[in-house]
């Protein structure tokens, strides 16, 4: 009887710790995210609304467009920060499975197939990669987050010796986003689309 309930409080002890590690790694001041469109929280948290993701942009960063040579069409949106760039990307996901698991090995063996130093992690939404590319200072990461319907990642690429302040900015970023999936059917891995908004597409232009 006495060696039952030993084991029961060591047991609940070490789930205690668990727990209290968990939140420590997703942090107590805030919800926890990111958010699918029908989940978004009322806050009052500023976000830059890109279509498919609503991104919440840090002060003193600026964002960086890229498009498509070929097409002239929007790509990605970066956001450009003292410790690196990040970009948030949404794509098209069963409703069901690990899609960001099945991406996370591909891309480590891509990266390592390329001759770079990856390492994977085990992070708060699962795997992370990280990678240093040969011959360059410079430090990659991946995370990624499965949702409904929809699969968010993140990237970072800067420099080395702020590669643990860019991931830490990114997994912030990710965990206050929201996602609009939309109801039309789409082939699993679609990019779900980004569009800049009126002011800033408008602005862009007029630079051009």
């Amino acid at each position: 009887m006495f060696g039952r309930r030993r084991r029961e409080r060591k047991q609940a002890e070490e789930q205690a710790r668990v727990d209290a590690q968990a939140a420590e790694e997703v942090g107590e001041d805030g919800p926890d995210g990111p958010f699918d469109e029908a989940d978004a929280p009322q806050d009052e948290i500023s976000r830059l609304d890109l279509g498919s993701v609503r991104v919440p942009v840090p002060d003193g960063s600026q964002l960086q467009v890229e498009v498509g040579q070929d097409d002239g069409e929007l790509r990605a949106v970066h956001v450009v920060t003292p410790v690196g760039r990040l970009t948030v990307s949404a794509y098209a996901a069963p409703r069901t499975g690990d899609m960001w698991r099945e991406i996370a090995k591909e891309l480590t063996d891509q990266l390592r197939g390329e001759g770079h130093r990856v390492v994977k992690e085990r992070g708060v939404w699962g795997d992370e990669v990280s990678a240093e590319i040969s011959n360059e200072d410079v430090a990659l990461r991946f995370v990624g987050v499965n949702g409904p319907r929809w699969m968010l990642r993140g990237v970072t690429a800067g420099p080395r010796e702020s590669a643990e302040d860019a991931a830490d900015m990114l997994r912030e970023i990710l965990r206050l986003t929201v996602v609009v999936r939309g109801q039309s059917p789409m082939p699993v891995r679609t990019p779900l689309p980004v569009e800049l908004p009126e002011a800033i597409a408008q602005h862009l232009q007029a630079q051009q």
